[in-house]
């Protein structure tokens, strides 16, 4: 979603400070790496260009991704592609009705030889953690990531483990109006940097998809390594913009909570995903500095999953878009030369 500043605004025209050259060198090569990715991603998937770039957002962001679409529009396949492009540790699990958080996240188990308990660690320990159909599982074994996705360690009979970083959970999850599904808690939702949602490819990509699956598969190459994820994400505050932007950031926030069909609105971490995600996409297109466009672009994805309606808003066929959309036309640019 972007949108043109309303009328009368102007520009920021500020010059960036002094010590730019962490954010110089980030822009240029996340751009040289969209790209790339981009055009990687395409021999496998396609018409999915506008959700590899959010992927690479959340990436840049350090963040977690819960990519949701009716069954067949390529969910896993798009995140198992992803994965393999980041050239880091890869753990897939098929969440379902009876998944145990401890198939999650491991467990002590007796060892006859050592006469004693032996940690037998789960999928999650892992740096790219493909959790397929989230909503399958019920939230005791989904809040299974919660410490994971937020604190980046979990514990396992009373004990704390790091994790290696970076880690990055993707997850697909099913539309709720599906059967078979649990809606995944508040809590859990918010700890998901981005809700990216899939649909149907369009008749011209359907038919190069068909095309595309008339020939052997293509096998896609590692682009990143831990280290260079690392090192992109830790020029990612360096990145510029103007005091009005963390401003309107702010009033975004603010102005969600007071929305008359919203009844919990945007918290803090959602400002703080908002500048982090507004960074990320300036860099993928090349820039040192960010702007309020980058700002609306990524507001839906970083909004839509943590705001929720009154009920009385979803009676009347009010969907989440509309409030953000609502949000967005009624908070002014307040940009100055």
């Amino acid at each position: 979603m972007s949108l043109a500043p309303p009328i009368g605004t102007q520009q920021a025209h500020d010059a960036p400070p002094a010590d730019a050259k962490p954010a110089h060198e980030l822009a240029q090569q996340a751009k040289q790496l969209n790209q790339r990715v981009t055009a990687e991603i395409a021999r496998v998937v396609v018409g999915v260009e506008p959700v590899t770039q959010q992927l690479l957002i959340a990436l840049l962001a350090g963040g977690h991704v819960l990519l949701e679409g009716v069954p067949g529009v390529a969910k896993t396949t798009l995140s198992k592609v992803f994965a393999r492009i980041l050239g880091c540790q890869y753990q897939r699990v098929q969440f379902t009705p009876d998944l145990l958080p401890s198939d999650v996240t491991g467990t002590s188990i007796f060892d006859r030889n050592a006469n004693d308990f032996v940690l037998r660690k789960g999928p999650i320990f892992t740096q790219v953690l493909l959790a397929d159909e989230i909503n399958r599982a019920p939230a005791k074994t989904q809040a299974a990531l919660l410490e994971a996705m937020q604190e980046y360690q979990v514990t396992v009979d009373g004990a704390s483990l790091p994790l290696t970083l970076p880690f990055i959970v993707l997850a697909t999850q099913n539309p709720v109006e599906q059967e078979g599904v649990y809606r995944l808690p508040e809590a859990q939702l918010d700890r998901f940097l981005l809700r990216i949602e899939m649909g149907y490819p369009g008749l011209k990509h359907e038919v190069n998809l068909l095309r595309l699956h008339s020939k052997p598969p293509a096998e896609v190459e590692p682009l990143f390594t831990p280290e260079t994820i690392l090192a992109l994400q830790r020029k990612l505050p360096f990145v510029y913009g103007h005091d009005s932007l963390f401003e309107y950031i702010v009033n975004l926030a603010d102005a969600s909570r007071r929305h008359p069909d919203v009844a919990l609105g945007a918290s803090p971490r959602a400002a703080l995903n908002l500048l982090r995600c507004a960074r990320a996409r300036a860099v993928l297109e090349g820039r040192h500095f960010f702007t309020h466009e980058d700002v609306q672009a990524v507001a839906y994805g970083v909004l839509g999953h943590r705001l929720i309606l009154r009920p009385e808003a979803e009676i009347e066929g009010k969907y989440v878009a509309d409030i953000v959309r609502d949000v967005l036309h009624s908070v002014p640019v307040l940009e100055t030369v």
